[in-house]
């Protein structure tokens, strides 16, 4: 009989003022309306060893000792999303002048392709722990994917909110698993306001938003990015890494899992530096980083970086604090180079990546071309999903070398035959 390990987390923490709540479905502080997070006790973290991690199912579940769910087997929901490969990338290295290791997270390894399958499987963990009947969420489209297709597996209904202009490939992997798909005419801003409202009626008392009244928990799903970072790398910390930037929330819980696995001695204590990256169409964060601000003013969206595509980043001023905390930067693509981002990692990696991942690749450059990025340093880059869900974004060009009659002479007329 496997051994059910107890959760190590503690309490419900507000980032803004520190006020603490019991654990439950609970999102914004009473006292100033901030955010809330998960508080661990740091005695029971402390208990999580690299032999215990090791002996663990090959997926997020390996880390549940310091997750705030999914500590029995039994009722975890595990789709097998995690473990992904880093990919020592030599060649994207070369092209951009470092003289350290440079590493692809390629998450697009995942069940549903994208880091997604990360944050629903611990939020639908925690749904059903906390007794809610039905899953939801807002989405520009990974989380649509990832939520329908989770609550498939278990049987659990579910009911998905995405902007009505969203790509076609997301779409149809998200109303293949027989959700409630309902699409509104608005961006994503428009859509997540919807939810929030929708999560108070009695209509939805049942109904756990994963990106909404369990968002604490759903949240912490994205630390095991940085948890398995630091394993493949033999249980090290990179000297930086580089991440796509929505509402900010994957950046800083990347940070978090960093600061926790230096706190409990499961990596040497290390100095690391976080980079952020965002489209032109939507850059709230990076322009506030490059104003030198701290309050992120609201935009809206526009570009094909659709996926990143929050105009209203509930996580922007904490990015911002964990980028400058560490000395790092931030930076922003407008589509052409994100194009060209894609094709970059492609062509140098074998990874083909969505619009977001050529976010980052484009900021990695621009980074390192500027100096701000020390290219002397190892560097992991965070690829969030599978360029097959954003393929219009290339489809432009995508063609045959050739088009020829299957002969030698053929080859020979279009130049292909040589020595």
């Amino acid at each position: 009989m496997t051994a059910v390990l107890e959760s190590p987390a503690s309490t419900l923490v507000c980032r803004n003022c520190g006020a603490e709540y019991p654990l439950g479905p609970q999102h914004a502080c009473f006292e100033c309306f901030g955010p809330l997070e998960i508080g661990y006790d740091k005695d029971a973290l402390g208990r999580v060893t690299h032999d215990g991690i090791a002996a663990g199912p090959h997926s997020i579940w390996r880390y549940a000792g310091l997750l705030p769910v999914g500590q029995n087997p039994a009722t975890r929901v595990d789709s097998g999303t995690g473990m992904t490969p880093l990919i020592r990338a030599d060649r994207l290295a070369d092209e951009l002048g470092f003289t350290a290791p440079l590493w692809i997270k390629d998450d697009s390894a995942n069940p549903t392709h994208s880091f997604k399958d990360r944050v629903v499987s611990v939020a639908i963990t925690g749904a059903r722990e906390l007794g809610f009947e039905r899953i939801a969420c807002a989405s520009t489209g990974n989380l649509a994917n990832s939520v329908a297709a989770h609550a498939a597996r278990i049987g659990m209904p579910s009911i998905v909110f995405i902007p009505s202009d969203l790509e076609t490939a997301k779409v149809v992997q998200t109303a293949v698993y027989d959700t409630t798909l309902v699409g509104i005419e608005g961006s994503y801003d428009d859509v997540n306001r919807l939810c929030s409202e929708l999560s108070e009626t009695d209509e939805f008392e049942n109904t756990a938003f994963v990106n909404v009244n369990v968002r604490p928990y759903y949240a912490e799903g994205s630390k095991t990015l940085g948890y398995e970072v630091a394993e493949q790398l033999g249980w090290r910390l990179p000297a930086q890494y580089v991440a796509p930037m929505a509402s900010g929330s994957m950046l800083t819980k990347i940070n978090k899992a960093f600061k926790e696995l230096v706190g409990i001695g499961l990596v040497p204590d290390a100095n690391w530096r976080v980079f952020g990256a965002q489209s032109a169409g939507c850059s709230p964060i990076a322009t506030a980083f490059e104003n030198g601000l701290d309050v992120v003013t609201p935009v809206k969206p526009t570009g094909i970086a659709k996926s990143l595509n929050i105009g209203n980043p509930a996580d922007g001023p904490y990015a911002l604090d964990a980028v400058r905390s560490t000395g790092g930067a931030m930076a922003y693509v407008d589509d052409d180079e994100i194009r060209d981002g894609i094709r970059l990692l492609a062509r140098t990696t074998g990874v083909f990546a969505e619009t977001a991942g050529g976010v980052t690749v484009a900021v990695l450059k621009k980074l390192a071309e500027s100096g701000q990025l020390d290219t002397s340093a190892e560097t992991v880059v965070y690829n969030t999903g599978d360029g097959l869900k954003t393929l219009d974004a290339v489809a432009a060009g995508a063609a045959p070398t050739a088009v020829i009659p299957p002969t030698l002479k053929g080859m020979r007329g279009a130049g292909l035959l040589t020595r």
